[in-house]
């Protein structure tokens, strides 16, 4: 297993453009945490913290498919580092001036949601330019789903130790410029340089004119649903047992599992289409989901929630070979950020109805949310089985840059740059 995900890193400029892009979404990362604070700090009620992240997070959606048009339009470095230094002007806005002008403070984290660059969509448009084969990219985007789980463990952790070295201020205006500098490691590498998106059809609806990217959409609306209304009941779980570490122990079983499932998935080839095989891991990630109404003991729980979390990366890598397959030509890097941007709204969502449940039910019913929500996503899946089985092109896994001048292809899969 190590040995496949060695030979990635090892390839030129693999390390790099993980690293970078890691660190340049540590940002939008644990921005939501950091707004929370900030705004406590300041004296904020949490109803006006809860309303500044929300309004950062729809800001971002907004944002994001935005700028992955954008992107694909004009190349990686004319965006990526504008959008991440303008977002980071956004954030140290906040930072500088407080809440004493609330509307200023909504402009800051709007800007910052806005302009936050779109280097998720980025580094997955880059994998097939710079690794080989299609089991090397499929890999890859197995060890992106897997990192990502890493940022969001880590990230929250380092706005909580610059807090308590210095202030929640000091964290927004730190955790930000670290954020240029990872959009700076990234567009300043060669495959970032040098990409460029395939010509592109004109049509106004852009990535979204594929049909089977909106089944694929749709179900990770749901998906998203189900873990953002897993991070509520997780709370209420906690306050039912009398202890806040229980809510820790929790995410951290969630996010175990996800590593563990993760690395499993990118460890081994995959025959076979990737949108039948997404059926199957999403029908498990809904049958993981589904335990967790029992609401048992902590130990139990906890090792519940490992295995709910289990199929989680292995969706979210798979859904990326998916996107690849039917995204339209020239709108790869597009397809992608609307991919995390349904995501996130799903997310919202799901949080938004947790809690209603828990006050209205119980903590089960809270969790009960999750379980609806992956098996509406598997609903999805299978109801659109025809459209997801039809590709809007041809794929092929590129071995150079986007506009390799020796236009080496393989059978079997497509960076979104050939039609």
């Amino acid at each position: 297993m190590a040995a496949g995900y060695l030979d990635i890193l090892r390839a030129r400029h693999a390390a790099r453009l993980l690293t970078g892009t890691l660190v340049g979404r540590l940002p939008s990362g644990t921005a939501h945490i950091a707004i929370v604070l900030f705004t406590r700090a300041e004296g904020g009620s949490y109803t006006l913290a809860g309303a500044l992240a929300a309004a950062y997070g729809l800001a971002t959606a907004v944002g994001q498919p935005l700028l992955g048009r954008a992107v694909d339009l004009y190349g990686q470095p004319r965006v990526q580092l504008p959008a991440a230094v303008v977002s980071a002007l956004g954030m140290s806005l906040l930072a500088l001036t407080g809440l004493s002008s609330l509307p200023l403070a909504y402009l800051a984290v709007i800007v910052a949601g806005v302009a936050t660059p779109p280097l998720e969509g980025g580094l997955r448009a880059l994998w097939p330019s710079v690794l080989k084969g299609e089991g090397q990219v499929h890999r890859a985007y197995a060890m992106d789903a897997v990192a990502q789980e890493i940022m969001f463990t880590v990230g929250p952790l380092l706005v909580t130790v610059l807090v308590s070295l210095w202030s929640p201020a000091a964290a927004l205006l730190v955790i930000n410029t670290i954020g240029v500098l990872g959009a700076l490691s990234v567009v300043l590498s060669e495959p970032s340089r040098t990409w460029r998106s395939a010509p592109r059809e004109a049509h106004w609806l852009g990535a979204l004119r594929s049909p089977g990217l909106l089944a694929l959409l749709g179900t990770f609306f749901f998906v998203g649903l189900a873990l953002g209304s897993i991070t509520v009941a997780g709370v209420a779980y906690a306050d039912d047992h009398g202890r806040e570490s229980v809510y820790g122990w929790l995410m951290a079983a969630l996010g175990l599992g996800a590593l563990i499932g993760g690395l499993a998935y990118g460890a081994r080839q995959w025959a076979g289409a990737p949108e039948r095989r997404l059926r199957y891991i999403v029908g498990l990630l809904a049958l993981g989901y589904l335990p967790l109404t029992l609401t048992p003991s902590v130990p139990v729980m906890t090792a519940l929630a490992a295995l709910a979390g289990v199929f989680l990366a292995p969706a979210i890598a798979c859904s990326f070979i998916v996107v690849d397959r039917h995204a339209p030509r020239g709108t790869v890097t597009e397809a992608f950020s609307w991919l995390v941007t349904t995501f996130g709204v799903g997310a919202a969502a799901g949080t938004a109805v947790a809690g209603p449940a828990v006050e209205l039910g119980s903590t089960a019913w809270s969790f009960a949310v999750a379980g609806a929500g992956g098996v509406a996503a598997l609903v999805v899946l299978l109801s659109t089985g025809r459209v997801l089985a039809a590709p809007s092109r041809t794929p092929a896994v590129v071995t150079g840059s986007e506009n390799d001048r020796n236009g080496a292809v393989e059978p079997g899969f497509s960076s979104g740059h050939k039609a």
